[in-house]
């Protein structure tokens, strides 16, 4: 996305109070502009053929109907993977938020974070960069021992963790850009790790990046 392009957001959280905080303060930023507000995961599924495509969409985990919001995450992923998904939660729960993950969440917010956190995870989703709530990801049991990487493939897994691609990693490290998809796939194979996202995650909880950083 570049970097002058409004970014189109929709919500899905069945609070009013919290909707209405959240568009507020999402357009008072010039850059941000709310295309839909949904109430539950059956709702959003079936409005958002009809809306102008979001980019983003922020999905509160814990909405009330028959599909919670880590389905709700699957489903838009697997119809709409153009679609960016940043989770926002109230919960604590490390084994939702690995969930959320896996099913293709690329951002992670808990509820009580300073909103500075949700903008900075919406403008990094859009922008195809992972970003995980570093209060979130201290709390999160994912992955294994740090100590199955080599030292290059930290190396690589704390630029990931920066939301560098691939090829900017590479160029990073002096290395091809196959040689860094190579290092990924073992990374994740090594920690039992499905996705960037989950690897951003690991990085924070492990301390292998500093979250001033991110």
């Amino acid at each position: 996305m570049a970097v002058n392009r409004v970014i189109r957001v929709a919500l899905a959280d069945d609070h009013q109070v919290v909707v209405h905080a959240l568009r507020t303060f999402l357009e008072s930023h010039p850059d941000i502009r709310v295309t839909g507000v949904s109430r539950s995961g059956e709702d959003l599924l079936a409005r958002l053929p009809g809306w102008e495509r979001p980019d983003i969409i922020v999905i509160d985990l814990m909405m009330p109907g028959g599909i919670d919001g880590v389905e709700t995450t699957r489903r838009v992923v697997q119809g709409f993977p153009e679609i960016g998904i940043v989770a926002l939660t109230a919960s604590t729960d490390e084994s939702r938020m690995n969930a959320v993950l896996r099913a293709g969440a690329s951002g992670y917010v808990r509820k009580d974070a300073e909103p500075e956190v949700l903008l900075k995870a919406i403008r990094s989703v859009a922008r195809g960069r992972p970003f995980v709530d570093p209060s979130a990801a201290g709390d999160a049991l994912v992955g294994g021992p740090a100590s199955e990487l080599s030292v290059r493939e930290i190396d690589v897994l704390r630029q990931v963790a920066f939301g560098h691609t691939n090829r900017e990693v590479g160029e990073r490290l002096s290395i091809s850009e196959e040689t860094v998809k190579t290092h990924v796939g073992h990374i994740l194979g090594k920690l039992g790790l499905q996705n960037r996202a989950q690897l951003v995650a690991y990085a924070v909880k492990r301390r292998l990046v500093d979250v001033e950083e991110l």
